[in-house]
């Protein structure tokens, strides 16, 4: 899941952004209004956590925009006006749902986790292929019955290639989905990282090679 954290507060912002790292996401953090709307141009994002208060571009105009263009992101608003009727204005804006701060963390994981499975989401709950099953929310992966100890980015790639159902995944797109802007367009590590990740899945290969167009789990 790519999560963009568009919060002024820079120490909560790198703070809540390494929390859901250390869950698998792929976070990029702005810091104000127009670096949120830029960033939102150029990358797709699976949940928006929105400070309503943003420098800039103000967080209710970027909610407001998002809804309009009908963007699939999922938006999370939050702001430190929690009266009820902040909530209710927050919503309809457009936000998926609302948060006010100071929020526990634990909350604001499972808020951003229930976003991601609603419908329209990129992946359900349990994705699997022959025998090998991935549970997206407790992140374990087997393959016949042997557990798989995979670090979070190969993890995430096995997500990726099994969402898409046997259709190639480009690097570029495994690039987006799984790395944050700060990586080198040009890394070689998205091959080192599927290679890794064949040799733990073991034999027989499941992870094809296409020719031009990436790599797949499935005949496609």
């Amino acid at each position: 899941m790519r999560v963009l954290i568009a919060e002024d507060h820079e120490r909560l912002a790198r703070a809540v952004a390494s929390g859901l790292r250390r869950y698998g996401m792929v976070v990029d953090v702005a810091l104000d209004g127009d670096d949120a709307l830029g960033r939102l141009f150029a990358n797709r994002y699976d949940v928006v956590v929105l400070d309503r208060d943003l420098p800039g571009t103000h967080g209710d105009e970027i909610c407001r925009s998002l809804a309009a263009e009908r963007c699939e992101s999922r938006m999370l608003m939050l702001t430190a006006a929690g009266s009820v009727r902040d909530r209710v204005q927050g919503l309809g804006l457009g936000a998926d749902d609302y948060l006010p701060k100071p929020f526990d963390f634990a909350e604001l994981l499972a808020r951003i986790r229930a976003l991601g499975r609603r419908p329209g989401a990129p992946k359900p709950e349990r994705l699997g292929y022959r025998d090998l099953t991935v549970d997206t929310e407790t992140r374990v992966a087997t393959r016949a019955g042997r557990g798989l100890a995979l670090s979070p980015k190969e993890f995430a790639v096995l997500e990726c290639l099994l969402v898409a159902e046997g259709k190639p995944v480009s690097a570029e797109e495994l690039l987006e989905r799984v790395w944050d802007e700060t990586t080198d367009r040009f890394t070689t590590t998205v091959k080192a990282t599927v290679n890794r990740l064949r040799a733990k899945l073991g034999e027989p290969p499941l992870i094809e090679t296409v020719r031009e167009r990436g790599y797949r789990i499935g005949s496609g």
